[in-house]
């Protein structure tokens, strides 16, 4: 994909040449989740094998080090890919004023990140830190090589290219990981993957949008640009902190061990909710943000939106509730059930996570991501009180933190996000509210029949667990659709997802 025209103005045709607007969407959502689904299923079996292959205690070094990495890797990725998707006009000098911006700051921030080292490893006690620290700094420069070219992609509405470019980025670094884990190299498996995954994407990031950029040069816009892209590193800052504090906590306090178990548990909690969330929001708000003018219609898309969010989150939610210490001890293997303890601390917050993850469509889609950013802040101060209230029960109480700041934060956020559109609480309440009962009744009832049967509940080992998983997200699942259909008197829920999957499918069309 060539992005600009001999004049340097932004030029390529949607694809799908008549397409509506939603069909694109559509059609981008159903390219991008699928490849979500992928890459979660590597994902799941690089945690499956290095699980295997490594101790708790490597996870939780490299976690002490990734915990601050992730932020700096994230500048411009947060940021520069909001304002090329959602702003009005940009050109090939505007871009490459961006590129060069990003590409400088991820070189000081390498450099930073790499005198740090030293730092972290006296904060923690773990004399290891300072090199991994090292290690994982190039992957901060890497990510910056990758950040415009990606974002022109998904402003031509090209998600399925970069939807597959992070599969095959994903499975080279899951590659890379597993091979060096098997070969004895321990932490430094983790490290090389980390570092793997931004080189494999710029690369084919490079391949799939034909563009270089220029000699950098003042030019309008660029200024505003920097600001828009700031508030919304700002926002994703602050919320990148209350989302990884519990990471610092838990390795200062209680070890690396500790801080293994941990990690696992929450990377499986969020994997699935923050996979489906980030996979859609890009587009979401590059599809709310051209019927910004048309309140009744963003309002109905909003709308929708969540109500699909609350069935996939609360279904999953309710479900890994039940089995989630027998899907760690299938995934991880018997040394990991500390992590499966955890991740039932976890599991109900799923749901309400993903609803909770599409204000920030509302703040970015009306171009108010000053509001998005200071909402941050109230979400930061939130969860950090919840932390240190949680903490002398350990990474299970912090688990129970995380929970609670989403289902006390979300109305408020949900209020906040959409005064500027006049957007009450109470249409999102009608939107979502049956999902959260419908999934209430299916855990109980499920946990009643469990309850019954003894010998279900006490097989042992893993094919009394893999046993359990299948008979009781059977049963959640029937008594989960049961109660949707008898809450809205019919089965719309369910029609509407059969429509957005078909359409999701461009086979779908003939």
């Amino acid at each position: 994909m060539k992005p600009f025209d001999t004049n340097g103005a932004f030029s390529p045709a949607l694809p799908g040449g008549g397409d509506t607007l939603r069909r694109l969407a559509v059609r981008g959502a159903g390219a991008t989740v699928f490849s979500g689904g992928i890459a979660l299923a590597i994902q799941l079996i690089a945690t499956v094998l290095l699980a295997r292959l490594l101790t708790p205690r490597d996870f939780g070094l490299v976690a002490m080090v990734t915990t601050f990495s992730l932020l700096l890797s994230n500048f411009g990725v947060n940021g520069i890919t909001e304002v090329i998707v959602q702003w009005e006009q940009i050109d090939h000098r505007q871009a490459t004023n961006l590129f060069w911006i990003n590409l400088g700051c991820g070189l000081l921030l390498t450099a930073g990140f790499a005198v740090a080292g030293s730092l972290l490893a006296r904060f923690y006690g773990e004399a290891q830190i300072t090199l991994i620290a090292a290690g994982v700094s190039g992957s901060i420069v890497l990510s910056s090589l990758s950040v415009t070219h990606l974002a022109l992609l998904k402003r031509a509405m090209l998600f399925s290219a970069v939807a597959k470019n992070d599969i095959v980025a994903r499975a080279a670094s899951v590659m890379v990981s597993i091979l060096l884990g098997w070969a004895g190299w321990g932490y430094w498996a983790l490290v090389s993957g980390v570092c793997v995954l931004p080189l494999s994407t710029a690369i084919g990031a490079w391949i799939l949008c034909r563009w270089t950029p220029g000699r950098f040069q003042h030019t309008s816009g660029t200024s505003a640009m920097l600001k828009y892209a700031m508030y919304t590193y700002g926002r994703f800052g602050m919320n990148y902190f209350a989302r990884n504090t519990d990471n610092v906590l838990v390795g200062w306090r209680f070890g690396a061990p500790s801080l293994g178990f941990y990690k696992k548990a929450y990377d499986l909690f969020s994997l699935p909710a923050s996979q489906l969330v980030s996979s859609t929001s890009v587009i979401a708000v590059s599809a709310l943000s051209r019927v910004k003018g048309d309140r009744t219609q963003l309002c109905r898309y909003l709308l929708g939106a969540m109500a699909v969010m609350a069935f996939l989150g609360m279904g999953m939610a309710g479900d890994l509730t039940l089995i989630g210490k027998d899907v760690i001890r299938v995934l991880l293997g018997p040394g990991w059930g500390e992590a499966g303890q955890i991740f039932t601390f976890f599991a109900p917050g799923i749901g309400i996570m993903l609803v909770y993850g599409t204000h920030g469509w509302i703040h970015l889609s009306i171009g108010r991501a000053d509001r998005w950013f200071r909402w941050g802040i109230v979400e930061w101060t939130v969860t950090i009180l919840l932390f240190l209230v949680a903490l002398p029960w350990g990474p299970r109480g912090i688990a129970v933190a995380w929970c609670v700041s989403f289902w006390t934060l979300t109305i408020p956020a949900m209020w906040y996000a959409g005064k500027p559109i006049g957007l009450g609480v109470t249409p999102i309440l009608a939107a979502v509210w049956r999902f959260v009962a419908a999934s209430l009744l299916a855990g109980m009832a499920c946990k009643l029949i469990l309850s019954k049967a003894v010998s279900l509940s006490e097989a042992p080992g893993a094919m009394g667990a893999v046993e359990r998983i299948g008979l009781i997200s059977i049963f959640f699942t029937g008594i989960y659709i049961s109660a949707i259909v008898i809450l809205y008197r019919g089965f719309s829920p369910l029609t509407r997802l059969g429509t957005l999957l078909r359409e999701m499918v461009p086979i779908a069309d003939g």
